[in-house]
């Protein structure tokens, strides 16, 4: 029977502690507190009167296309050699596929100078100015001039006799020949006005 009593008494004092929902709870010391709101263990859930706060995340991806890589041209410098060639080079770049290259080019005005000037050096004057004659400027300036290039071995005069006979073999063969043609034209032309100024008894004299 002791343990009995004893065994209710503990009983009684626990079952006074249980807080029950929507009820007010007694403390011998401190103030009454109201539990209220519907809460029930284990899931938690809310009833009106509480609010539920949920915070969505939106992310964005972006689709950036990064840009493509470069193509490289190859690169041609002759500033700093001894050489008569001109470089060209391009290149063209896509996103999917790069393309590049490049060539020389000879410079035959500079080789003829250089080769001048090497056979000058020699002492080799007559064939220096005879590669100088290649060029059809050159060739046409030593005409106007009267010392006519050199050809055959021949110089002066009998040179000239031969670019005559030859003048196929000219530099300036087809600048030749139109300005033959043009003085064809003029030709008689020129001799009419002599003729006239004769009938005239006016003194002719050849045009300058």
């Amino acid at each position: 029977m002791k343990y009995l009593s004893i065994f209710l008494v503990l009983t009684l004092l626990i079952c006074s502690n249980k807080a029950i929902a929507g009820s007010t709870q007694s403390n011998v010391s401190g103030s009454n507190t109201a539990i209220e709101g519907g809460y029930t263990g284990g899931a938690t859930t809310y009833e009106s009167g509480s609010t539920n706060t949920s915070t969505t995340s939106n992310s964005t991806s972006s689709n950036i296309r990064s840009a493509p890589p470069t193509a490289n041209a190859p690169s041609f410098s002759a500033q700093s050699q001894d050489v008569c060639a001109t470089g060209m080079s391009a290149g063209i770049q896509t996103f999917g596929i790069g393309v590049s290259g490049g060539k020389s080019f000879r410079d035959m005005n500079c080789e003829r100078i250089k080769l001048s000037k090497v056979l000058y050096d020699f002492g080799m004057k007559v064939g220096a100015v005879a590669i100088l004659c290649q060029d059809e400027r050159v060739f046409e300036a030593m005409i106007n001039a009267g010392t006519p290039c050199p050809i055959d071995g021949k110089i002066g005069k009998d040179a000239l006799a031969l670019w005559k006979k030859y003048d196929f073999e000219r530099p300036d063969y087809k600048a030749y020949v139109k300005r033959m043609k043009k003085r064809e034209e003029v030709e008689p032309i020129i001799i009419h006005k002599k003729k006239v100024l004769i009938d005239k008894k006016v003194k002719w004299s050849e045009p300058k």
